[in-house]
């Protein structure tokens, strides 16, 4: 079983910035491709970026791809998303979760552990 917990959610005016963090316990995130997906109020979950097992590969939905950037640290235990030049669109409840695998994916369903979400609110 992994936990993850995440955190750094806030307010913030359009073109600031954010870092998310996701820490784990139960088990080691070396084990585990790491996503990041958000859900807007109305709308459902989407992919945002994803990050492989040893963080050498990531990928971005499109409308993230220059803004924001996906990271870990492993032997903290941590998966990070700094969002740079924030934007009103990027309001959602953020989410990290854990894929048993080396890539990781765009598929909410592959994932096997969640986090309960971290609220990001962009103004105008």
């Amino acid at each position: 079983q992994v936990q993850l917990v995440e955190s750094g959610g806030g307010l913030v005016q359009a073109g600031g910035s954010l870092r998310l963090s996701c820490a784990a316990s139960g088990r080691t995130l070396d084990s585990y491709a790491m996503g990041w997906f958000r859900q807007a109020p109305g709308k459902e979950r989407e992919f945002v970026a994803r990050i492989s097992r040893g963080g050498g590969m990531t990928h971005y939905v499109d409308s993230v791809k220059g803004r924001f950037t996906i990271s870990r640290d492993n032997a903290k235990n941590a998966v990070y998303l700094q969002m740079n030049s924030l934007k009103p669109e990027d309001t959602a409840v953020y989410y990290c979760a854990a894929y048993s695998g080396l890539y990781g994916s765009e598929r909410q369903y592959e994932y096997d552990y969640w986090g309960q979400g971290t609220q990001v609110t962009v103004s105008s």
